[in-house]
C-alpha cells in the first residue's frame, strides 16, 4: 500500500497535478475616498476578465488582493506594495491609478523579484524606472499628441494650455505644446495647478485675458475633471466661443450625465470609449456592466485593468506559474491581442501599450444618454513621451 501511495504521488507530479497552486496578484489603486470610482473600475475590468476567462492558467489558481490608496500617496503606495510581497507574497503587482504611486513601487520590483502591470498611471518615464515595468493603459502624451494635429487642422492657431501640476500633466502640456507649435501654432500661456485645486474661477479668468481661441487641459479624471468642465461652462467660456480641447480624461463616460448638454460637441483624443464598435468591445461592456453593477459608472480604467489581466495571465503561463519576473516580462514584449480598444501590442523595447487613438465628440443618444462619438482614428500610435526624453 505505502509503494502504491508513492507511486501515486510521483504520477500527480508528473502529470503537474501536484504543482497546482495559488497565483497572488496585489492590486493597488482608489477604492475609498473622491477617486473611488476608478478602483472600482479597475475592480470591475478585473472581474469581468476573470469571468469571461476562468480564474485559472494551467492548473494554477489566480487570486486578486486589493489595497487601497484613496489619493496619490507615493509613501503609502510603497508601504502596500511591501507588505503584499512580504506578508502575501504576490507574484505580481497591478494597478496604480496614479503616477507618483507607482513610481514609489519601481525601485522594489527587481529585490522582490516581482512584475508590474500598470493599469492607468500615465507619465511616460515609469518604463524607464524598472525593466520589469509593463503598461497596458496609455499615456498623456500618446493621447494628447493626436490633438494638437485636430486643432490645428480646425483652425485654431492661439491656445493656452491648463494642466494638472504632477508627471501627466506636464507630459500633457509638453505634448501638446511639442506639436501644435510644429504645426505652426501659438500656446499664448501655460497655467500649471496643484492637483488639489477646486476653484478654477481665477484661471477661467485668465484664460479669457490670454486673448486664446482655445484652452487645452488635462486633470485626472474623477472630480476635478468635473469641476473643470462646470467652471469652463458657468464662466462663460464656451458662450464666448473659446473651444475646450484634451485627451479624454475630462470626459469620461462617468460624467457625461452630470455635464449633460453643456458637454455636446466636446472633443477629445482618447485610447478607449465605451462606445467603441467591436464584439470584443461589446463582450467586454456586458461582462464589465454585470461586474460593476451600474452601467453609467463604467469608464476607461476598466480597460485597463482588463488588458492587464490578459497580459498577466500570458505571464503565468510562460513561467508555468513559478516566480521569475525577468522571464514574465521578456515573454509579453511584442504580444499582440484585440483588445476592447481595438489592436494592441506591447512594444518590445518600451514595455509600453501601442495602440490606435481616437477623435471623440459628446454625443447624445436617442435614448436621451450622452456617449463619446469616436469620429476619427489615429493608427498604431507608440507613446512619443519616451522619444522627447531622450
Amino acid at each position: 500500500m505505502k509503494r502504491l501511495i508513492i507511486a501515486a504521488a510521483a504520477a500527480l507530479a508528473l502529470s503537474g497535478i501536484a504543482n497546482a497552486d495559488t497565483i497572488k496578484v496585489g492590486v493597488i489603486g482608489p477604492f475609498s475616498g473622491p477617486f473611488a470610482l476608478q478602483g472600482k473600475n479597475f475592480k470591475a475590468g478585473i472581474d469581468a476578465y476573470m469571468a469571461m476567462n476562468g480564474n485559472k492558467v494551467g492548473n494554477d489558481t489566480v487570486e486578486i488582493i486589493y489595497r487601497d490608496v484613496p489619493q496619490a500617496d507615493p509613501a503609502q503606495s510603497k508601504s502596500s506594495a511591501q507588505e503584499l510581497v512580504v506578508k502575501e507574497h504576490v507574484q505580481y503587482l497591478a494597478g496604480f491609478y496614479f503616477t507618483p504611486d507607482a513610481m514609489a513601487v519601481t525601485p522594489i520590483l527587481k529585490q522582490a523579484n516581482v512584475p508590474m502591470v500598470i493599469m492607468n498611471a500615465a507619465t511616460s518615464a515609469i518604463v524607464e524606472k524598472s525593466p520589469l515595468v509593463v503598461r497596458t493603459s496609455f499615456t498623456t502624451w500618446q493621447t494628447s499628441t493626436p490633438m494638437a494635429k485636430v486643432a490645428f487642422d480646425k483652425g485654431i492657431k492661439k491656445v493656452i494650455s491648463v494642466v494638472s501640476d504632477y508627471g501627466p500633466g506636464i507630459d500633457a502640456e509638453s505634448a501638446f505644446k511639442a506639436g501644435f507649435t510644429a504645426a505652426g501654432g501659438q500656446v499664448v500661456d501655460a497655467i500649471r495647478m496643484p492637483l488639489s485645486t477646486n476653484d478654477f474661477s481665477p484661471i477661467m479668468q485668465r484664460i479669457k485675458d490670454s486673448g486664446a481661441q482655445a484652452v487645452f487641459a488635462f486633470l485626472p479624471s474623477g472630480p476635478t475633471t468635473l469641476g473643470f468642465v462646470k467652471s469652463y461652462n458657468e464662466n462663460g467660456l464656451k458662450a464666448a466661443g473659446v473651444q475646450l480641447i484634451a485627451p479624454g480624461d475630462l470626459t469620461q463616460e462617468s460624467d457625461l450625465p452630470a455635464l449633460g448638454d453643456a458637454a455636446l460637441g466636446m472633443q477629445t483624443t482618447f485610447h478607449y470609449a465605451v462606445s467603441h464598435d467591436s464584439p470584443e468591445n461589446k463582450a467586454f461592456v456586458a461582462a464589465a456592466d454585470k461586474a460593476i453593477g451600474n452601467p453609467a459608472e463604467l469608464t476607461f480604467p476598466a480597460v485597463g485593468a482588463f488588458d492587464g489581466m490578459h497580459v498577466i495571465y500570458k505571464m503565468i503561463e510562460a513561467t508555468g506559474g513559478k516566480q521569475d519576473a525577468q522571464k514574465a516580462v521578456d515573454a509579453v514584449k511584442g504580444l499582440s491581442w484585440v483588445s476592447p480598444r481595438g489592436p494592441v501590442t506591447i512594444d518590445p523595447d518600451s514595455r509600453h501599450i501601442t495602440q490606435n487613438i481616437y477623435l471623440r465628440e459628446v454625443a447624445k443618444a436617442a435614448d436621451g444618454t450622452y456617449y463619446n462619438k469616436e469620429i476619427q482614428t489615429f493608427e498604431k500610435q507608440g507613446d512619443p513621451g519616451l522619444k522627447a526624453g531622450k
